[in-house]
């Protein structure tokens, strides 16, 4: 028996997703093409187009289809680079966002000169406000995620675009991890903010609700000041050339419509499961802490730090056990690292290397949860001995 609990890295599959995707990929045609099998094609695209862009509150024009949430988060943030003010060099950039956000940022440092300014996060895990309005002034544009994706607490999303629209700089909001877990509303949001100002840009991404790996889309508001980074086309109002994925845009919009059906009675299940998995965890385990916030976070994420046990050790450990989870650690080309967003909070690298991050989600099961609990000290006593003997002196 397989148990999954690692549902922020991709989430299964949903049946409806994969008959819709396989419906629309039965339709011949290019949706570009002004032909019959063509506009057949387009029809269905458009469809998706405004089915996902009623899950978020927003226009279907606004709605950029893109080949997931790392291609939305580098379309935002280089293309409102790109897009910016003559002298306007600086980024406002939070501690602990994801990678896909940290690494195009360093990109424009490295190629284009820009200037970071970082905004620390709270003891929790969430986006200092004060710290991210004064950084604000003047910036080329801002980003922050609507929720951490390692610890799992929620910032003030609404706060934060208001911050923005008042000192009249862009903001692209990550709420790939957000997603089908809480509101995500990108016309409340966004508000009366000025043009070009305040919330224009917002990633998602399919396959954290259920939808397909290799799909995902940039909210993009129609005042926006947003340079393409892919050419060849004017597909989707000239921001993403290509002839567009029918089939992923229509199993997209599906997934979406459930997820956000089923949100409020899953949080409720879900938040109940982790608080039993949480109290039972530092109850079986001396020493485990649960970080980020208590309250205000995903309803499914559960992240433990087990102090004096290697976060990769406790996964692998797990793994033999067939429970899947996750660390908090970034892998970078194969190397294990410690979790920056863990440093954020201002815990030293032990602690940075010693997290394991469950999430739950719409298979997992009472049984489930019983079945880690029923591991996990096990796997911590092994852990924990293994760094022993690798610290003890030879």
């Amino acid at each position: 028996m397989y148990i999954y609990l690692d549902h922020a890295a991709s989430s299964p599959l949903r049946p409806e997703a994969r008959e819709a995707w396989l419906e629309a990929a039965a339709t011949t045609g290019n949706a570009s093409s002004v032909h019959g099998g063509g506009q057949a094609a387009r029809r269905v695209l458009e469809d998706a187009r405004e089915r996902l862009a009623a899950v978020v509150d927003a226009d279907p024009i606004e709605v950029v289809f893109t080949s997931g949430g790392t291609e939305a988060v580098n379309l935002a943030v280089k293309g409102l680079w790109a897009a910016r003010a003559a002298g306007q060099d600086a980024v406002v950039l939070p501690d602990g966002e994801h990678h896909a956000t940290i690494d195009s940022v360093a990109a424009l440092v490295d190629a284009q000169h820009a200037e970071v300014r970082p905004v620390r996060l709270t003891a929790l895990g969430a986006i200092d406000p004060e710290d991210f309005a004064s950084a604000l002034g003047g910036a080329a544009f801002a980003t922050a995620l609507v929720a951490n994706n390692e610890v799992g607490t929620l910032s003030d999303a609404a706060g934060l675009a208001a911050d923005a629209a008042s000192a009249e700089v862009p903001l692209h909001l990550d709420a790939v991890a957000a997603f089908g877990q809480v509101p995500v509303d990108f016309r409340r949001w966004r508000g009366d903010a000025p043009a070009g100002a305040g919330l224009v840009a917002m990633s998602i991404s399919a396959h954290k609700v259920g939808g397909p790996v290799g799909t995902g889309a940039l909210i993009s508001a129609r005042s926006a000041r947003i340079g393409a980074q892919m050419h060849g086309g004017a597909q989707q109002r000239g921001l993403r050339a290509g002839t567009q994925d029918i089939a992923g845009a229509a199993a997209f919009a599906v997934a979406a419509e459930l997820a956000a059906a089923e949100r409020e009675t899953e949080a409720v299940r879900l938040g109940a499961l982790r608080d039993r998995l949480v109290t039972q965890a530092c109850a079986a385990v001396p020493g485990l802490e649960l970080l980020g916030d208590p309250v205000h976070r995903i309803p499914g994420n559960a992240h433990l730090l087990v102090p004096g046990a290697l976060g990769e050790t406790l996964l692998f450990l797990l793994d033999t056990r067939g429970i899947a989870v996750s660390t908090g650690s970034a892998c970078q080309a194969g190397i294990p690292e410690p979790s920056h967003v863990v440093r954020a909070l201002g815990r030293d690298e032990d602690a940075a290397r010693s997290v394991l991050r469950i999430t739950l989600g719409r298979t997992t099961t009472s049984d489930d949860v019983d079945a880690f609990l029923e591991a996990l000290p096990w796997a911590v006593e092994r852990a924990r001995a293994a760094g022993a003997r690798a610290a003890s002196p030879s």
